[in-house]
Protein backbone atom coordinates (compact mmCIF):
# COMPACT_ATOMS: atom_id res chain seq x y z
CA UNK A 1 0.00 0.00 0.00
CA UNK A 2 1.23 3.25 -0.96
CA UNK A 3 1.85 5.82 1.81
CA UNK A 4 -0.49 9.16 1.48
CA UNK A 5 1.73 12.12 0.69
CA UNK A 6 1.18 15.78 0.64
CA UNK A 7 -0.39 17.60 -1.63
CA UNK A 8 -0.65 21.61 -2.35
CA UNK A 9 -3.20 22.52 -5.38
CA UNK A 10 -1.43 26.12 -5.20
CA UNK A 11 2.10 25.16 -4.99
CA UNK A 12 4.31 22.20 -4.93
CA UNK A 13 4.48 19.79 -2.12
CA UNK A 14 7.95 20.83 -0.43
CA UNK A 15 6.55 24.65 -0.65
CA UNK A 16 3.53 23.74 0.86
CA UNK A 17 4.89 22.23 4.20
CA UNK A 18 7.48 24.71 4.59
CA UNK A 19 7.48 27.44 7.50
CA UNK A 20 5.79 30.33 5.93
CA UNK A 21 7.00 34.10 7.02
CA UNK A 22 6.12 36.15 10.17
CA UNK A 23 3.06 38.12 8.80
CA UNK A 24 1.47 35.21 7.41
CA UNK A 25 2.11 32.84 10.30
CA UNK A 26 0.01 36.08 12.24
CA UNK A 27 -2.65 36.01 9.65
CA UNK A 28 -3.18 32.21 9.85
CA UNK A 29 -3.53 32.39 13.42
CA UNK A 30 -5.62 35.08 13.22
CA UNK A 31 -8.48 33.33 10.64
CA UNK A 32 -8.01 30.36 12.56
CA UNK A 33 -9.04 31.56 15.89
CA UNK A 34 -11.37 33.99 14.77
CA UNK A 35 -12.74 30.97 13.22
CA UNK A 36 -13.14 28.79 16.60
CA UNK A 37 -14.41 31.96 18.38
CA UNK A 38 -17.62 31.33 15.87
CA UNK A 39 -18.08 27.75 16.65
CA UNK A 40 -17.47 28.24 20.51
CA UNK A 41 -19.51 31.83 20.70
CA UNK A 42 -22.36 30.15 19.01
CA UNK A 43 -22.83 27.50 22.05
CA UNK A 44 -22.96 30.36 24.67
CA UNK A 45 -24.32 33.14 23.12
CA UNK A 46 -27.96 31.04 23.31
CA UNK A 47 -27.84 30.24 26.71
CA UNK A 48 -28.84 33.75 27.37
CA UNK A 49 -31.27 33.70 25.06
CA UNK A 50 -33.34 30.69 26.34
CA UNK A 51 -35.75 32.62 28.06
CA UNK A 52 -36.76 34.64 25.26
CA UNK A 53 -36.63 31.99 22.43
CA UNK A 54 -38.82 29.73 24.96
CA UNK A 55 -41.47 32.47 25.15
CA UNK A 56 -41.59 33.61 21.41
CA UNK A 57 -41.27 30.24 20.05
CA UNK A 58 -43.14 27.86 22.58
CA UNK A 59 -40.10 25.03 23.67
CA UNK A 60 -41.72 23.91 26.87
CA UNK A 61 -39.29 22.93 29.96
CA UNK A 62 -37.98 19.69 28.68
CA UNK A 63 -37.21 20.55 24.94
CA UNK A 64 -35.62 23.97 25.57
CA UNK A 65 -31.91 22.19 25.78
CA UNK A 66 -32.62 21.03 22.46
CA UNK A 67 -31.67 24.62 20.87
CA UNK A 68 -28.40 23.92 22.66
CA UNK A 69 -27.67 20.31 22.28
CA UNK A 70 -29.32 20.35 18.66
CA UNK A 71 -25.99 22.01 17.81
CA UNK A 72 -23.39 20.01 20.10
CA UNK A 73 -24.77 16.48 19.55
CA UNK A 74 -23.94 17.11 15.67
CA UNK A 75 -21.29 18.83 16.07
CA UNK A 76 -19.65 15.86 17.79
CA UNK A 77 -21.21 13.37 15.70
CA UNK A 78 -20.06 15.07 12.46
CA UNK A 79 -16.70 15.74 13.75
CA UNK A 80 -14.50 12.85 13.13
CA UNK A 81 -16.08 12.65 9.33
CA UNK A 82 -15.46 16.85 9.31
CA UNK A 83 -11.58 15.93 10.03
CA UNK A 84 -11.31 13.48 7.89
CA UNK A 85 -12.51 15.46 4.79
CA UNK A 86 -10.55 18.38 5.25
CA UNK A 87 -7.49 15.84 5.86
CA UNK A 88 -8.55 14.16 1.83
CA UNK A 89 -10.33 16.72 -0.21
CA UNK A 90 -7.95 19.92 1.00
CA UNK A 91 -8.38 22.14 4.04
CA UNK A 92 -8.87 25.25 2.29
CA UNK A 93 -11.98 24.57 0.03
CA UNK A 94 -13.41 22.74 3.35
CA UNK A 95 -12.80 25.39 5.38
CA UNK A 96 -14.45 27.67 2.75
CA UNK A 97 -17.60 25.29 2.59
CA UNK A 98 -18.09 25.05 6.62
CA UNK A 99 -18.07 28.80 7.38
CA UNK A 100 -20.34 29.35 4.45
CA UNK A 101 -22.78 26.50 5.29
CA UNK A 102 -22.55 28.11 9.21
CA UNK A 103 -23.59 31.60 7.83
CA UNK A 104 -26.24 30.14 6.00
CA UNK A 105 -27.86 28.61 8.77
CA UNK A 106 -26.96 31.33 10.80
CA UNK A 107 -29.75 33.45 8.62
CA UNK A 108 -32.21 30.79 8.57
CA UNK A 109 -32.33 30.29 12.43
CA UNK A 110 -32.29 34.11 13.02
CA UNK A 111 -35.72 33.76 10.60
CA UNK A 112 -37.69 31.02 12.32
CA UNK A 113 -41.21 31.05 13.37
CA UNK A 114 -41.33 28.14 14.99
CA UNK A 115 -39.78 25.85 17.09
CA UNK A 116 -38.66 23.24 14.73
CA UNK A 117 -37.12 25.39 12.34
CA UNK A 118 -34.80 26.79 14.73
CA UNK A 119 -33.88 23.29 15.94
CA UNK A 120 -32.88 22.58 12.42
CA UNK A 121 -31.52 25.31 11.79
CA UNK A 122 -29.08 24.85 14.82
CA UNK A 123 -28.55 21.38 13.92
CA UNK A 124 -27.30 22.41 10.59
CA UNK A 125 -24.95 24.91 12.19
CA UNK A 126 -23.50 21.95 14.46
CA UNK A 127 -22.85 20.36 11.21
CA UNK A 128 -20.85 23.26 9.47
CA UNK A 129 -18.99 23.77 13.12
CA UNK A 130 -18.04 20.23 12.84
CA UNK A 131 -15.93 20.87 9.30
CA UNK A 132 -14.62 24.51 10.54
CA UNK A 133 -13.12 23.41 14.08
CA UNK A 134 -10.74 20.07 13.47
CA UNK A 135 -9.60 22.28 10.58
CA UNK A 136 -8.49 25.42 12.46
CA UNK A 137 -6.41 23.07 14.51
CA UNK A 138 -5.30 20.79 11.60
CA UNK A 139 -4.06 24.24 10.34
CA UNK A 140 -2.17 25.46 12.84
CA UNK A 141 -0.53 22.08 13.66
CA UNK A 142 1.02 21.57 9.56
CA UNK A 143 1.34 25.72 9.93
CA UNK A 144 3.93 26.06 12.73
CA UNK A 145 6.36 24.04 12.52
CA UNK A 146 8.59 25.18 14.99
CA UNK A 147 7.29 23.56 18.30
CA UNK A 148 8.10 26.94 20.81
CA UNK A 149 5.70 28.60 18.44
CA UNK A 150 3.49 25.67 17.78
CA UNK A 151 2.08 25.30 21.50
CA UNK A 152 1.89 29.20 21.72
CA UNK A 153 -0.49 29.11 18.49
CA UNK A 154 -2.42 26.19 20.42
CA UNK A 155 -2.27 28.65 23.57
CA UNK A 156 -4.03 31.10 21.75
CA UNK A 157 -6.53 29.29 20.31
CA UNK A 158 -7.50 27.65 23.60
CA UNK A 159 -7.81 31.16 25.14
CA UNK A 160 -10.31 31.88 22.01
CA UNK A 161 -12.15 28.67 22.79
CA UNK A 162 -12.69 29.31 26.17
CA UNK A 163 -13.04 33.18 25.81
CA UNK A 164 -15.81 32.65 22.93
CA UNK A 165 -17.96 30.92 25.36
CA UNK A 166 -18.05 33.76 27.92
CA UNK A 167 -18.01 36.51 25.48
CA UNK A 168 -20.94 34.78 23.92
CA UNK A 169 -22.67 35.18 27.12
CA UNK A 170 -21.88 38.81 27.45
CA UNK A 171 -23.22 38.76 23.27
CA UNK A 172 -25.97 37.41 23.85
CA UNK A 173 -27.26 39.63 26.70
CA UNK A 174 -26.72 42.94 24.56
CA UNK A 175 -28.26 41.37 21.45
CA UNK A 176 -31.16 40.06 23.35
CA UNK A 177 -31.86 43.25 25.27
CA UNK A 178 -31.60 45.82 22.57
CA UNK A 179 -32.85 43.81 20.17
CA UNK A 180 -34.01 40.47 20.16
CA UNK A 181 -32.82 36.80 20.75
CA UNK A 182 -33.30 36.45 16.66
CA UNK A 183 -29.89 38.27 16.24
CA UNK A 184 -27.84 35.93 18.48
CA UNK A 185 -27.35 34.21 15.33
CA UNK A 186 -27.84 37.00 12.59
CA UNK A 187 -24.21 38.30 13.97
CA UNK A 188 -22.86 35.19 12.92
CA UNK A 189 -23.42 36.48 8.94
CA UNK A 190 -20.63 39.23 9.02
CA UNK A 191 -18.33 37.12 11.04
CA UNK A 192 -18.94 34.23 8.72
CA UNK A 193 -18.51 36.68 5.75
CA UNK A 194 -15.02 37.77 7.29
CA UNK A 195 -14.07 34.94 8.09
CA UNK A 196 -14.85 33.72 3.76
CA UNK A 197 -12.13 36.46 3.25
CA UNK A 198 -9.33 35.91 5.48
CA UNK A 199 -9.51 31.69 4.52
CA UNK A 200 -9.17 33.24 0.43
CA UNK A 201 -6.11 35.31 1.50
CA UNK A 202 -4.45 33.35 4.61
CA UNK A 203 -4.93 29.65 4.09
CA UNK A 204 -3.02 27.91 1.12
CA UNK A 205 -4.74 24.52 0.24
CA UNK A 206 -3.62 21.25 1.44
CA UNK A 207 -4.85 17.21 1.41
CA UNK A 208 -3.14 13.61 1.45
CA UNK A 209 -3.14 12.24 -1.79
CA UNK A 210 -2.53 8.36 -2.19
CA UNK A 211 -5.18 5.35 -1.89
CA UNK A 212 -8.28 5.07 0.37
CA UNK A 213 -9.98 8.30 -0.32
CA UNK A 214 -13.01 7.10 0.99
CA UNK A 215 -14.50 8.29 3.66
CA UNK A 216 -16.77 6.11 6.48
CA UNK A 217 -19.93 7.61 5.93
CA UNK A 218 -21.55 4.41 8.25
CA UNK A 219 -19.49 5.26 10.97
CA UNK A 220 -20.42 9.24 11.19
CA UNK A 221 -23.86 7.95 10.73
CA UNK A 222 -23.88 5.58 13.29
CA UNK A 223 -22.24 7.47 15.84
CA UNK A 224 -24.06 10.64 14.81
CA UNK A 225 -27.33 8.97 15.21
CA UNK A 226 -26.59 6.89 18.40
CA UNK A 227 -25.48 9.98 20.63
CA UNK A 228 -29.10 11.82 19.28
CA UNK A 229 -30.79 8.72 20.39
CA UNK A 230 -28.60 8.26 23.82
CA UNK A 231 -29.37 12.39 24.23
CA UNK A 232 -33.06 11.62 23.68
CA UNK A 233 -33.11 8.99 26.15
CA UNK A 234 -31.70 10.99 28.89
CA UNK A 235 -33.89 14.19 28.39
CA UNK A 236 -37.15 11.70 28.58
CA UNK A 237 -35.89 10.80 32.01
CA UNK A 238 -36.80 13.60 33.17
CA UNK A 239 -40.63 13.99 32.47
CA UNK A 240 -41.02 10.33 32.03
CA UNK A 241 -38.61 8.12 34.94
CA UNK A 242 -35.27 6.11 33.84
CA UNK A 243 -37.79 2.94 33.71
CA UNK A 244 -40.46 4.05 30.76
CA UNK A 245 -40.06 3.03 27.59
CA UNK A 246 -39.71 6.61 26.29
CA UNK A 247 -36.63 6.54 28.02
CA UNK A 248 -35.17 3.14 27.44
CA UNK A 249 -35.83 2.67 24.15
CA UNK A 250 -33.57 5.37 22.77
CA UNK A 251 -31.57 5.11 25.32
CA UNK A 252 -30.84 0.86 24.27
CA UNK A 253 -30.98 1.91 20.94
CA UNK A 254 -28.63 4.35 21.25
CA UNK A 255 -25.90 2.33 23.33
CA UNK A 256 -26.99 -0.29 20.49
CA UNK A 257 -25.48 2.18 17.65
CA UNK A 258 -22.47 3.68 19.15
CA UNK A 259 -21.20 -0.14 19.80
CA UNK A 260 -21.86 -0.70 15.99
CA UNK A 261 -20.02 2.18 15.50
CA UNK A 262 -17.48 0.83 17.52
CA UNK A 263 -17.90 -2.41 15.81
CA UNK A 264 -17.36 -1.15 12.20
CA UNK A 265 -14.30 1.42 13.19
CA UNK A 266 -12.38 -1.99 14.47
CA UNK A 267 -13.43 -4.64 12.07
CA UNK A 268 -14.63 -3.43 8.94
CA UNK A 269 -14.17 0.00 7.57
CA UNK A 270 -11.70 0.46 4.90
CA UNK A 271 -10.74 3.57 6.32
CA UNK A 272 -12.35 3.73 9.55
CA UNK A 273 -13.40 7.74 10.92
CA UNK A 274 -11.51 6.77 14.30
CA UNK A 275 -9.09 4.21 13.85
CA UNK A 276 -9.39 2.65 17.41
CA UNK A 277 -5.36 2.45 17.22
CA UNK A 278 -4.94 6.37 17.61
CA UNK A 279 -5.88 5.70 21.42
CA UNK A 280 -2.64 4.01 21.95
CA UNK A 281 -1.02 7.04 22.55
CA UNK A 282 -1.47 7.71 26.33
CA UNK A 283 -1.20 11.16 25.73
CA UNK A 284 -4.19 10.96 22.97
CA UNK A 285 -6.33 9.02 25.47
CA UNK A 286 -5.67 11.12 28.33
CA UNK A 287 -5.99 14.88 26.38
CA UNK A 288 -9.89 13.13 25.18
CA UNK A 289 -10.96 11.96 28.46
CA UNK A 290 -9.59 15.40 29.52
CA UNK A 291 -11.78 17.00 27.12
CA UNK A 292 -14.62 15.17 27.36
CA UNK A 293 -15.38 15.41 31.30
CA UNK A 294 -13.78 19.35 30.72
CA UNK A 295 -16.69 19.93 28.57
CA UNK A 296 -19.73 18.48 30.14
CA UNK A 297 -18.06 20.86 33.31
CA UNK A 298 -17.98 23.70 30.80
CA UNK A 299 -21.27 23.76 28.83
CA UNK A 300 -23.60 22.77 31.63
CA UNK A 301 -21.98 25.04 33.79
CA UNK A 302 -22.58 28.09 31.06
CA UNK A 303 -26.45 26.16 31.05
CA UNK A 304 -27.62 26.35 34.80
CA UNK A 305 -25.44 29.49 35.60
CA UNK A 306 -27.69 31.35 33.03
CA UNK A 307 -30.75 30.12 34.62
CA UNK A 308 -30.09 30.74 37.72
CA UNK A 309 -29.20 34.10 37.41
CA UNK A 310 -32.08 34.72 35.07
CA UNK A 311 -34.92 32.50 36.98
CA UNK A 312 -33.48 32.87 41.08
CA UNK A 313 -31.56 36.29 40.78
CA UNK A 314 -33.71 37.94 38.49
CA UNK A 315 -31.07 39.28 36.39
CA UNK A 316 -32.02 40.85 32.67
CA UNK A 317 -30.42 39.48 29.82
CA UNK A 318 -27.58 41.60 29.43
CA UNK A 319 -26.57 41.62 33.50
CA UNK A 320 -26.33 37.80 32.46
CA UNK A 321 -24.18 38.84 29.99
CA UNK A 322 -21.60 40.96 32.24
CA UNK A 323 -21.71 38.53 35.12
CA UNK A 324 -19.48 36.09 32.52
CA UNK A 325 -16.95 38.77 31.75
CA UNK A 326 -14.62 37.76 34.93
CA UNK A 327 -14.88 34.19 33.51
CA UNK A 328 -13.76 34.95 30.68
CA UNK A 329 -10.81 37.11 31.41
CA UNK A 330 -9.73 33.92 33.81
CA UNK A 331 -9.60 31.91 30.74
CA UNK A 332 -8.22 34.28 28.66
CA UNK A 333 -5.20 34.65 30.94
CA UNK A 334 -5.05 31.11 32.25
CA UNK A 335 -4.71 29.73 28.55
CA UNK A 336 -1.88 31.53 27.48
CA UNK A 337 0.20 30.76 30.53
CA UNK A 338 -1.00 27.15 29.97
CA UNK A 339 1.36 26.57 26.97
CA UNK A 340 4.24 27.97 28.89
CA UNK A 341 3.31 25.38 31.45
CA UNK A 342 3.64 22.59 29.56
CA UNK A 343 7.08 23.47 27.82
CA UNK A 344 8.32 23.43 31.52
CA UNK A 345 6.52 20.80 33.30
CA UNK A 346 5.13 18.59 30.77
CA UNK A 347 1.11 17.86 29.90
CA UNK A 348 0.22 15.71 33.22
CA UNK A 349 1.40 18.16 35.58
CA UNK A 350 -0.21 21.03 33.71
CA UNK A 351 -3.39 18.93 33.22
CA UNK A 352 -3.80 18.04 36.48
CA UNK A 353 -3.78 22.05 37.71
CA UNK A 354 -6.30 23.01 35.27
CA UNK A 355 -8.77 19.76 36.12
CA UNK A 356 -8.15 20.45 40.06
CA UNK A 357 -9.15 24.30 39.60
CA UNK A 358 -12.25 23.38 37.64
CA UNK A 359 -13.41 20.70 40.23
CA UNK A 360 -13.01 23.41 43.13
CA UNK A 361 -15.10 25.98 41.00
CA UNK A 362 -17.54 23.96 40.52
CA UNK A 363 -17.70 22.09 43.93
CA UNK A 364 -17.58 25.66 45.49
CA UNK A 365 -20.79 26.66 43.33
CA UNK A 366 -22.82 23.95 44.06
CA UNK A 367 -22.84 25.77 47.94
CA UNK A 368 -25.38 28.18 46.03
CA UNK A 369 -28.82 29.48 47.45
CA UNK A 370 -31.45 31.42 46.35
CA UNK A 371 -29.67 33.96 48.49
CA UNK A 372 -26.27 34.16 46.87
CA UNK A 373 -25.18 37.10 45.45
CA UNK A 374 -22.92 37.61 42.40
CA UNK A 375 -20.00 39.08 44.56
CA UNK A 376 -20.49 36.44 47.61
CA UNK A 377 -21.50 33.45 46.32
CA UNK A 378 -20.55 33.53 42.25
CA UNK A 379 -17.49 35.80 41.45
CA UNK A 380 -14.79 33.32 43.37
CA UNK A 381 -15.62 29.98 42.04
CA UNK A 382 -16.37 31.08 38.52
CA UNK A 383 -12.98 32.92 38.28
CA UNK A 384 -11.33 29.53 39.57
CA UNK A 385 -13.22 27.68 37.15
CA UNK A 386 -12.54 29.99 34.48
CA UNK A 387 -8.33 29.58 35.03
CA UNK A 388 -9.24 25.91 35.52
CA UNK A 389 -10.45 25.88 31.83
CA UNK A 390 -8.31 28.05 30.14
CA UNK A 391 -5.17 25.83 31.65
CA UNK A 392 -6.79 22.64 30.52
CA UNK A 393 -8.00 23.40 27.05
CA UNK A 394 -4.83 24.63 25.46
CA UNK A 395 -2.69 21.75 27.05
CA UNK A 396 -5.28 19.36 26.00
CA UNK A 397 -5.43 20.81 23.20
CA UNK A 398 -1.47 20.27 22.77
CA UNK A 399 -1.35 16.60 24.17
CA UNK A 400 -4.03 15.59 21.93
CA UNK A 401 -2.04 16.01 18.42
CA UNK A 402 1.61 15.64 19.96
CA UNK A 403 3.34 13.10 17.98
CA UNK A 404 0.50 12.81 15.18
CA UNK A 405 1.38 12.22 11.87
CA UNK A 406 0.21 15.14 8.97
CA UNK A 407 -1.72 13.16 7.54
CA UNK A 408 -3.90 12.60 10.58
CA UNK A 409 -3.58 16.03 12.10
CA UNK A 410 -7.47 16.42 10.96
CA UNK A 411 -8.81 13.38 12.25
CA UNK A 412 -6.49 13.53 15.88
CA UNK A 413 -7.91 17.52 16.01
CA UNK A 414 -11.75 16.25 15.04
CA UNK A 415 -11.41 13.47 17.67
CA UNK A 416 -10.43 16.22 20.19
CA UNK A 417 -13.16 18.22 19.65
CA UNK A 418 -15.67 15.46 19.02
CA UNK A 419 -15.17 14.05 22.61
CA UNK A 420 -15.42 17.61 23.99
CA UNK A 421 -18.56 18.63 22.10
CA UNK A 422 -20.22 14.77 23.19
CA UNK A 423 -18.90 15.61 26.80
CA UNK A 424 -21.01 18.77 27.20
CA UNK A 425 -23.83 17.39 24.87
CA UNK A 426 -24.16 13.82 27.47
CA UNK A 427 -23.16 16.04 30.41
CA UNK A 428 -26.07 18.55 29.65
CA UNK A 429 -28.34 16.08 29.32
CA UNK A 430 -27.46 14.29 32.37
CA UNK A 431 -27.06 17.45 34.50
CA UNK A 432 -30.50 18.76 32.88
CA UNK A 433 -32.04 15.21 34.13
CA UNK A 434 -30.38 15.67 37.50
CA UNK A 435 -31.95 19.03 38.37
CA UNK A 436 -34.71 18.37 36.79
CA UNK A 437 -35.94 14.99 38.97
CA UNK A 438 -34.30 17.50 42.36
CA UNK A 439 -36.71 20.58 41.33
CA UNK A 440 -39.80 18.37 41.31
CA UNK A 441 -39.22 16.72 44.38
CA UNK A 442 -38.37 20.26 46.18
CA UNK A 443 -41.49 21.68 44.61
CA UNK A 444 -43.58 18.47 45.78
CA UNK A 445 -42.09 18.93 49.31
CA UNK A 446 -44.48 22.21 49.42
CA UNK A 447 -44.06 24.47 52.86
CA UNK A 448 -43.34 28.10 51.30
CA UNK A 449 -45.33 30.62 49.02
CA UNK A 450 -45.44 29.71 45.34
CA UNK A 451 -42.93 32.13 44.07
CA UNK A 452 -40.51 31.52 47.19
CA UNK A 453 -40.58 27.62 46.79
CA UNK A 454 -39.67 28.16 43.18
CA UNK A 455 -36.70 29.78 43.68
CA UNK A 456 -35.55 27.67 46.59
CA UNK A 457 -36.30 24.66 44.24
CA UNK A 458 -34.44 25.97 41.17
CA UNK A 459 -31.76 26.98 43.71
CA UNK A 460 -31.47 23.70 45.14
CA UNK A 461 -31.31 21.48 41.47
CA UNK A 462 -28.67 23.79 39.96
CA UNK A 463 -26.89 23.77 42.86
CA UNK A 464 -26.91 19.67 42.54
CA UNK A 465 -26.30 19.82 38.93
CA UNK A 466 -22.67 21.66 39.71
CA UNK A 467 -21.80 18.83 42.39
CA UNK A 468 -22.14 16.16 39.80
CA UNK A 469 -20.30 18.21 37.27
CA UNK A 470 -17.55 18.48 39.87
CA UNK A 471 -17.79 14.84 39.92
CA UNK A 472 -17.06 14.81 36.15
CA UNK A 473 -14.46 17.25 36.26
CA UNK A 474 -12.68 14.78 39.29
CA UNK A 475 -12.64 11.90 36.31
CA UNK A 476 -10.33 14.07 34.20
CA UNK A 477 -8.18 14.73 36.99
CA UNK A 478 -7.91 11.32 37.62
CA UNK A 479 -7.30 10.67 33.70
CA UNK A 480 -4.44 13.47 33.51
CA UNK A 481 -2.39 11.25 35.79
CA UNK A 482 -1.77 9.17 32.35
CA UNK A 483 -0.63 12.07 30.07
CA UNK A 484 3.09 11.94 29.26
CA UNK A 485 5.17 13.50 32.39
CA UNK A 486 7.18 15.32 29.56
CA UNK A 487 5.94 17.13 26.59
CA UNK A 488 6.19 14.33 23.73
CA UNK A 489 8.50 15.09 21.32
CA UNK A 490 6.95 15.81 17.56
CA UNK A 491 6.65 13.19 14.90
CA UNK A 492 5.29 14.20 11.77
CA UNK A 493 4.45 18.00 12.95
CA UNK A 494 8.23 18.93 13.34
CA UNK A 495 10.05 20.82 9.97
CA UNK A 496 10.54 18.58 7.46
Amino acid sequence: MSTPTARSDSASPASALRPADEPRLGLVLTVCCLAQFLVTLSVAIVNVALPSIQSSLGFDASSLQWVVNAYTVTFAGFLLLGGRIADLFGRRRIFLAGVALFTLASLAGGLSQNAGTLVVARAVQGLAAAVIAPTTLAVLGTTFKDPHQRHKAFGAWGAVSGAGGAFGALAGGVLTDSLSWRWILFVNIPIGLLLILGVLRAITELRHDGQGRRLDVTGAVTVTVGLLALVLGIVQSGPHGWDSARTLVPLLAGLALVGVFLLVEGKFAAQPLMPLGIFRSRSVTAANIVAMTSGAALFSMFYFLTLFLSQVRDYSPLRTGFAYLPLAFAIMVAAQFSAALVRRVGPRATLLAGMALTAGGLLWLSRITEESTFAGGLLGPTIILGAGQGISMSASAIAGVAGVAPEQAGLASGLLNATRQLGGALGLAVLAAVATSRIDTVVGEGGRPAAELARHAYASGYALAFGVAAALALVGLLASFAAPGRPPAPKGLAAE
